[in-house]
């Protein structure tokens, strides 16, 4: 199972941004929830889920936080999509209850998850020692009420107070709701999360009211208190309330008014934590002051990316009418590419064997040699033909018109000969085009004052087509191609990476063609230059086998080690079936692959 993670795995902390990592938790949470359909995106409005999708706060992995806390993040999202009652909770207004009742169920759901997953116990740890650091460094900024609600949320998980968490007006809150958390802490089903979230609150609402007995919980008019007083607390105002009066120490410390709730807690988006641990206490988090220039082009948001299967999906006169146009272009390729595949199995044989094919070479001793008995071969097993083949088409708006044309011409031709000479492949393009939803989500990001320095790609949304999926034997999906906008190479190259490396093969090849420079509308061209070519360096160390075919441009040169330049565009499809056919007959090596010089 997926969760028969244990500590000996390694918690070292790395990009996990891109479609490797999504791919990887998108793995866990179809296994977790046994829906096949699940999916696992990143995006700054996380943590959250959804029919079908599973939201995780984006965040700077490497400066403040590691894969295990956004695997814990999706180890809670899990439980809440297995045992809560969405709808229930989504349907409460959005105040103080609200939010208490989610920090109960947060903690009943995890504990089903637990039973059901011990291993996912370390990761859940990994999240809420994340969350703790992350109060900590903010709890002179925090609100009376947020203050609150994570002693709750501690006090829930049996976790003692950090030494500054403590105050006289929060512990006779506490004691106030003892027997209210109790409760919670055996919440049976969402709808008892929400009785005790509701009867905690009361319960506090009666002590400011001065209807419950705050016991010792005095304190002399000189003492430093860093919250709300008691006389505070017991005055009729709401301690819930936006409106509610702060100290005027904790006015001076925090620099602030503090109009902005600041939600804590590991059922929360995360906020800049990087900026924050290493301030003093009492120092507002600042807006990052880095100016160093990010070396991967990191989306926004992933949330918004589409990806869209079209295999078999094509209109199928119009796919022959293309495959016909490409076998007459590259039949007597193909038939000299088979010829020499044949020819080089041919020699494979293991002979002198009990069963199998006669050998006709071993008649002569079957007839002079009594009791010879091992007249027959049978051919080795070869891993000539154990490889998938990626073909990943630029769609980009510079692409339009005859180079689309001949780069479909192409894959057909590809796409159709390797199906005929029984080897695995996949035909997909990418580009991005402008997201209105993902302009909404920059622009509530810039009002909230978010860094949003160690992005490149703001409002733009990835394009990514399936046109033929391995295992298809329907590649008519490829009549569909067509241009899109821009072409964010790094991240396309990456996600089609990911998809050839999951497939089971003994080999794997990408090839990938394109006719000019990564770009987005929105971007930096040199982050995406600097991105493309540390995702190239990365799918080489992962021992794919990667060519990148300049269609009318040399800019696959600059990045792309091995790489074939076509000026001509009637070339193209000879040109690229020379290529992949001096790869499938190397053997041996993915070292070095043979590109020949145009």
């Amino acid at each position: 199972m997926a969760h028969s993670r244990t500590h000996t795995q390694s918690h070292a902390a790395r990009d996990t941004r891109g479609f490797e990592f999504e791919s990887t938790l998108g793995k866990i949470a179809r296994v977790l929830t046994g829906q096949y359909g699940v999916s696992v995106v990143f995006s700054p409005d996380g943590p959250r889920v959804e029919r079908g999708r599973i939201v995780i706060p984006e965040y700077d992995v490497g400066e403040s936080v590691s894969r295990d806390v956004l695997t814990g993040y999706l180890d809670l999202l899990v439980a809440r999509a297995k045992h809560s009652s969405l709808d229930a909770i989504a349907a409460l207004p959005q105040d103080v209850s609200a939010s208490l009742a989610q920090i109960v169920e947060d903690r009943r759901v995890c504990a089903a998850l637990l039973d059901e997953y011990p291993g996912a116990r370390w990761f859940v740890g990994k999240l809420r020692a994340h969350a703790a650091a992350n109060t900590h460094a903010r709890w002179n900024t925090l609100r009376w009420r947020d203050r609150f609600l994570w002693r709750v949320e501690r006090m829930l998980w049996h976790e003692p107070a950090e030494s500054n968490e403590g105050s006289h007006s929060l512990d006779a809150a506490l004691h106030a709701s003892q027997e209210c958390i109790d409760a919670a802490r055996h919440s049976m089903s969402t709808a008892q999360s929400i009785a005790t979230a509701h009867a905690i609150v009361a319960r506090v609402r009666q002590l400011s009211a001065g209807d419950a007995n705050p016991m010792a919980f005095t304190a002399d008019a000189d003492e430093d208190i860093d919250a709300e007083s008691i006389e505070t607390l017991l005055n009729p105002d709401d301690p819930f309330s936006d409106a509610s009066p702060a100290s005027p120490r904790s006015q001076r410390e925090s620099g602030t008014d503090r109009d902005q709730p600041q939600p804590v807690g590991m059922g929360h988006s995360p906020t800049d934590a990087s900026a924050s641990s290493d301030l003093q206490p009492g120092t507002p988090p600042a807006r990052s002051t880095r100016t160093a220039r990010p070396s991967l082009s990191i989306p926004l948001s992933t949330e918004f990316d589409v990806i869209t299967d079209q295999t078999g999906a094509g209109d199928s006169a119009a796919w022959r009418a293309i495959r016909a146009a490409a076998r007459a272009q590259t039949a007597p390729l193909r038939d000299k590419l088979e010829r020499a595949l044949s020819a080089d199995e041919r020699t494979r044989w293991k002979r002198e064997q009990e069963r199998g094919e006669l050998d006709r070479t071993a008649l002569a001793k079957l007839a002079t040699t009594p009791g010879y008995r091992t007249p027959f071969r049978v051919q080795r097993t070869t891993q000539g033909r154990d490889v998938a083949v990626t073909l990943l088409i630029d769609r980009s708006g510079s692409m339009a018109g005859k180079k689309i044309e001949l780069a479909q011409l192409c894959a057909a031709a590809l796409c159709d000969a390797l199906m005929q000479l029984s080897f695995d492949c996949e035909v997909l393009g990418y580009s991005s085009v402008e997201s209105e939803p993902m302009k909404r989500l920059v622009e509530r990001q810039r009002a909230a004052g978010a860094d949003l320095s160690r992005y490149n790609r703001f409002v733009e949304r990835l394009d990514l087509q399936i046109y033929k999926r391995f295992g298809s034997a329907d590649p008519s999906g490829l009549a569909n191609l067509d241009c899109g906008h821009e072409n964010p190479d790094g991240e396309a190259l990456a996600w089609a990476a990911t998809r050839l490396a999951d497939h089971q093969a003994a080999r794997r090849i990408l090839i990938v063609f394109s006719d000019g420079y990564p770009a987005t509308g929105d971007g930096d061209p040199q982050v995406l230059r600097t991105d493309l070519r540390r995702r190239i360096d990365a799918i080489g160390q992962r021992g794919i086998e990667l060519v990148g075919i300049g269609v009318l441009t040399d800019a696959v040169e600059s990045f792309y080690p091995h790489n074939v330049v076509v000026s001509r565009l009637a070339e193209l499809p000879s040109t690229v079936f020379s290529v992949l056919s001096a790869m499938l007959l190397k053997r041996g090596t993915h070292t070095a692959i043979p590109v020949p010089t145009i």
